[in-house]
C-alpha cells in the first residue's frame, strides 16, 4: 500500500457521425439547387441527436461517379458537394452553422479507390481529393478520412510499387497544407466483381507498416495514419485487442488517428457455407462467363462479404460475450479499454465517429431515422465514459496506492 494518490479524471473520447448515415437529408432537388443547405441541415440533425461532432462526407456527384449507385452496397453520401469550388464564402456559411448550432467537425471524408487501373478516372479522383483537401483548409478541420484501394489488375507487391508512384504525391499536397491522411482499413471485397478480395491495400497492420515505411522514405510518414474500424477487422476473424497489441509491439502504436464506430455481425451458417472470404461463385455479377452488363448486378459482388455476416449500428445487436470471444462481433467495451491501455493516444483529442451501415435501420426518413441514430450516439457515448472510468480507476489511480486490479481480463492472441 502507498500513500502516494493521483486523482480520479476520466478522459472520455469525442463523439462524431458520419453524414453518410442519412444520404438523403435533404432531398435531392433542393441540394443540388443550394449545395451547402446539404451541411447546415446535418448540422441540425447532429445536433438534435446528440452528437457534438460530424464527420462531413464528401463523393463524386451521382453524374460525375463512375460506380452506379445501383452497384454500391452502403451508397455514399456528398453532403459536401464539390462540383463547384469550395470558396471562403462557402466555408463562413458553414461556419456560422457550425457556430448556431454548437455542432463541430472531427474531419472530412472522402471514401473512393484512389489506385484504380484507368489513368483518367485514377486523375478525376485525385483531383477530386485534392478539393476536399481545400476544403478541409478552409473549414480550419485538420484531417482527411478515405482508403488507399488498389489496382485490381496488378499483384499486391505490384500494388505497393503504384502505392509509392501514385498515392505519395497526394500525401505530399496533404502535408503541404497541413492535413493528416486518415486511412479506414475495409478491405472493400465486393469492388469488383473480379475474385479479389483485398481491394484496398491498407487493410491490417502488417500492410500499414509496410506502407508507413514506405511514406517515411517520402518525408510523410506524419500524414499517413489509421481511421480504424473494427466492424473490418471482424470481417478478417481478428480482435481489436490483439490488432492494437501488434501495432505496440512493432513500435507502431502510434499509427491510429481516430476511430469509426461500426461493428460487424458474424453470420456462423455463412461461414460454415463459404468460410472467410465469402460467396466465390454464382453470386450474379457474372452473366454467361463474363461481367454482367447491368450494373444493378455488380452489386452481387458484395456476397463476398454479406453471404457471411452483416453490418452493426453501435447498441442495436444483442450482448453476446460469446460472440465477444470467437470475434464474431465487437466487444465495445474492451475496444475502448485497449485503445486506451495499448496505443500511443490521448484519448481527449480522439473522435469516435459513429458510422451506420445496419441494413434494415439505413431509413431515409429524417423522424424514423432519429431515434435509432440518437440511441447509438447515446450507447457509444456511455460506453466509451465506462471505459474512460475503468481506465482511470485501474491504469491510474489504483497503481498510484500500489492496490491490485483484480481479475485478468481479456487477453490478446487468444479467443
Amino acid at each position: 500500500m502507498s500513500n502516494t494518490t493521483v486523482p480520479f479524471v476520466p478522459k472520455p473520447m469525442k463523439i462524431s457521425v458520419l453524414t453518410a448515415a442519412l444520404q438523403e437529408l435533404t432531398p435531392r432537388e433542393k441540394r443540388d439547387a443550394d449545395p451547402d443547405l446539404a451541411i447546415e441541415e446535418w448540422l441540425e440533425f447532429s445536433r438534435d441527436i446528440g452528437s457534438p461532432y460530424i464527420q462531413l462526407s464528401s463523393a463524386l456527384h451521382p453524374t460525375l461517379t463512375d460506380v452506379p449507385p445501383e452497384a454500391m452496397l452502403d451508397p455514399v453520401a456528398n453532403t459536401l458537394d464539390l462540383r463547384d469550388p469550395f470558396s471562403q464564402q462557402r466555408a463562413d456559411r458553414v461556419k456560422a452553422a457550425m457556430a448556431s448550432t454548437g455542432v463541430g467537425l472531427s474531419d472530412l471524408g472522402y471514401f473512393d479507390n484512389m489506385m484504380v487501373a484507368n489513368d483518367e478516372a485514377r486523375r478525376f479522383k485525385h483531383d477530386f481529393m485534392l478539393k476536399v483537401f481545400d476544403a478541409a483548409v478552409l473549414l480550419e478541420t485538420d484531417a482527411i478520412c478515405g482508403f488507399v484501394g488498389r489496382n485490381y489488375d496488378l499483384e499486391m507487391d505490384q500494388n505497393l510499387d503504384m502505392f509509392e508512384a501514385e498515392f505519395i504525391p497526394l500525401l505530399k499536397e496533404a502535408r503541404a497544407r497541413g492535413l493528416t491522411f486518415r486511412v479506414e482499413q475495409c478491405p472493400m471485397p465486393g469492388w469488383t466483381v473480379l475474385d479479389r478480395w483485398h481491394n484496398n491495400i491498407a487493410y491490417a497492420p502488417g500492410p500499414w507498416i509496410s506502407l508507413h515505411r514506405i511514406c517515411e522514405k517520402h518525408g510523410v510518414g506524419d500524414q499517413f495514419r489509421i481511421h480504424y474500424d473494427p466492424s473490418h477487422s471482424v470481417l478478417m476473424g481478428q480482435d481489436t485487442r490483439s490488432m492494437f497489441q501488434y501495432l505496440k509491439d512493432e513500435g507502431y502504436g502510434f499509427l491510429i488517428d481516430g476511430f469509426h464506430v461500426k461493428g460487424q455481425i458474424i453470420d456462423s451458417k455463412g461461414i460454415s457455407a463459404w468460410g472467410f472470404g465469402g460467396q466465390t461463385f454464382e453470386r450474379g455479377d457474372w452473366v454467361d462467363g463474363k461481367p454482367s452488363d447491368n450494373p444493378a448486378d455488380h452489386l452481387n459482388a458484395w456476397k463476398k462479404q454479406i453471404a457471411i455476416c452483416e453490418h452493426e449500428l453501435p447498441g442495436t445487436a444483442r450482448h453476446d460475450p460469446l460472440a465477444y470471444l470467437q470475434n464474431r462481433t465487437v466487444d465495445w467495451l474492451d475496444h475502448q479499454l485497449a485503445a486506451r491501455e495499448l496505443l500511443d493516444i490521448d484519448p481527449a483529442e480522439m473522435y469516435l465517429v459513429v458510422e451506420h451501415e445496419y441494413p434494415p435501420a439505413r431509413i431515409q426518413d429524417k423522424a424514423l431515422l432519429k431515434p435509432i441514430l440518437q440511441g447509438s450516439v447515446d450507447f457509444t457515448r456511455a460506453i466509451d465514459e465506462a471505459a474512460a472510468a475503468m481506465y482511470a480507476l485501474q491504469c491510474e489511480v489504483l497503481p498510484a496506492q500500489g492496490i491490485d486490479v483484480q481479475g485478468v481480463g481479456r487477453e490478446p492472441y487468444r479467443s
